[in-house]
């Protein structure tokens, strides 16, 4: 049984870590601890994704509370492929980037990262500013992956959710999850 960590923060796209859980539990063959921050329990409302918060809870094999900086995800020892956090505010970017570790997200990325385990950071922040850069880059420089979610076209998406699920998908690819769902492209032609 592989374990990812699965956080959401209080950046809009909330739908993208409600649809990596539902994707992973889909496939089997995955247990999955989340942590949810009062801010992106505030977004999904706000979003209206047809989730409430228990609902979303209910997804994950375990559930954190994103206070328990005792929790099992906040050890080294706690074996897992890494982390996913999707949507990732720039709050919690700063957090990772300068290993300030407030809370259960920040902690479990923390120590994702000095194990040298994948931290995936679905950054949703636009326009950008330098600031926001330096962040980036620095959380890149401590092993950590920066994949804003930017839909690729390619595909042709017919509605909102082809995008997400794209999107996720390739987020998956990055701890070698191979979803169903990923159209990949082919010479000449998306498939």
């Amino acid at each position: 049984m592989r374990r990812l960590i699965v956080a959401i923060t209080g950046a809009s796209g909330t739908c993208y870590g409600v649809r990596a859980l539902e994707m992973l539990r889909e496939m089997g063959g995955f247990e999955t601890h989340l942590v949810i921050s009062p801010a992106g329990l505030r977004t999904a409302a706000e979003e209206g994704i047809g989730y409430d918060a228990d609902q979303i809870k209910a997804l994950a094999d375990v559930c954190h509370s994103h206070k328990d900086i005792g929790a099992s995800i906040a050890s080294g020892s706690f074996k897992s492929d890494g982390m996913l956090v999707a949507p990732c505010s720039v709050k919690t970017l700063s957090g990772i980037a300068h290993c300030y570790s407030n809370d259960l997200i920040t902690r479990a990325a923390d120590v994702c990262l000095k194990e040298r385990r994948r931290v995936v950071l679905m950054v949703r922040e636009t326009p950008l500013h330098a600031g926001h850069i330096a962040l980036m880059d620095q959380a890149t420089r401590s092993g950590a992956i920066i994949m804003p979610p930017v839909p690729g076209f390619y595909t042709q998406p017919k509605t909102i959710d082809d995008l997400i699920n794209q999107t996720v998908g390739r987020a998956l690819d990055l701890f070698d999850i191979d979803h169903p769902s990923v159209r990949r492209w082919k010479k000449g032609e998306a498939s």
